[in-house]
């Protein structure tokens, strides 16, 4: 995750972000992207967590931070 409210989303995902803030250029809410990395840093490395997964939970949903997705981070010990 990169970039601040109104950043350039689209030259930030083609930089290689996973997911970048305001594609819409709006101000997004500061808790965004804490939402989205708690998501990515809590679901099982063996699933891949895209925006659709996440949408929901962010005040303004694709329009303030979008993204191709990212695999998660947490080990499964059996």
């Amino acid at each position: 995750m990169h970039g601040a409210c109104q950043s350039y989303f689209e030259a930030i995902i083609s930089a290689g972000a996973n997911f970048a803030s305001s594609p819409a250029r709006i101000l997004i809410d500061f808790l965004d992207p804490l939402v989205i990395a708690e998501k990515i840093a809590f679901t099982e490395n063996y699933k891949y967590v895209t925006i659709d997964d996440i949408a929901e939970e962010l005040r303004d949903g694709k329009r303030g931070v979008n993204g191709i997705g990212a695999n998660g981070k947490m080990i499964v010990e059996p």
